[in-house]
């Protein structure tokens, strides 16, 4: 990368940290307090005023430093004139539900693709006052000291952790499976409701492996930065290319990359554990 660029990647990852800490302001603000809960479709995806409210701020700071730049947020949508070889993905409160029942594990969430390429990501959870920042090229930091993923190098000494998507209760495709072969395989398996920390936590080598389905692309893209500067390593499922849009995602610390996803083709599935109507 020539100086020059990295001179500007490292201006928009400024922006990024600038725009996550005005939403985690908001989020700070209602910590604790009562809020107005919305379902937006399916039964547990919630929606609050603090999510769009958070949102509303995020998107102030980036139209502010980047009025061409194209955005897509959780809650809005494609927000102005889409420019796609600066695109803004915001995640506003990702860990709604957490949030909403007072649990901790909760974040803003702001990646930018530049010309499709996956280029900065900044993950803020200001309940525990942890900034998890990097750019491509750059490294990864959590509140600016150096991260790096774990050295595990056996899937029984794992700790591993996933999530449920909101149609687990409509689809036999829903995790259940993976979810109990896999604990009986590692040292455990976590389920903390926000992907985007989930990606940070495995850069940041508390995780080994991670996998999950159902999932948008303001979920994983600030993460998917974070953890590839701080050496993980991410694909599909199967070990091919990894789509955003593909909603799936198998990410590791890259040396147990190849155990985890033979566990994941190898898991037995039965009646037991399809608990959809």
């Amino acid at each position: 990368m020539s100086e020059t660029s990295t001179s500007l990647i490292s201006t928009y990852l400024d922006i990024a940290l600038l725009a996550a800490r005005a939403g985690g302001t908001v989020l700070s603000s209602y910590w604790g307090k009562q809020l107005a809960i919305a379902q937006k479709g399916r039964s547990g995806d919630l929606v609050t005023e603090v999510d769009k409210k958070s949102e509303q701020e995020i998107i102030t700071v980036i139209k502010r430093h980047c009025p061409d730049h194209g955005i897509l947020a959780e809650e809005s949508g494609i927000n102005g004139s889409q420019n796609h070889q600066y695109q803004w993905i915001i995640d506003p409160l990702d860990g709604t539900t957490n949030y909403a029942h007072g649990y901790p594990q909760a974040a803003v969430s702001i990646g930018l693709t530049i010309n499709g390429v996956p280029s900065v990501g900044v993950v803020y959870n200001p309940m525990k006052d942890e900034l998890w920042s990097a750019a491509k090229g750059l490294g990864a930091t959590l509140n600016n000291q150096k991260i790096r993923v774990s050295t595990t190098d056996h899937l029984e000494d794992t700790l591993l952790v996933t999530g449920f998507a909101y149609d687990r209760r409509e689809t036999p495709d829903n995790n259940y499976a993976e979810f109990c072969y896999l604990t009986h395989l590692t040292q455990g398996v976590r389920r903390a409701g926000s992907a985007s920390l989930d990606l940070c936590e495995l850069a940041g080598g508390r995780l080994d492996g991670y996998w999950e389905r159902g999932l948008k692309p303001w979920d994983l893209l600030a993460g998917v930065v974070i953890l590839k500067e701080a050496g993980g390593k991410i694909t599909a499922y199967d070990g091919t290319e990894f789509d955003i849009d593909s909603g799936r995602i198998l990410a590791t610390n890259g040396i147990i990359h190849l155990a985890l996803m033979e566990a994941l083709k190898n898991t037995p599935h039965s009646p037991a554990f399809s608990f959809h109507n």
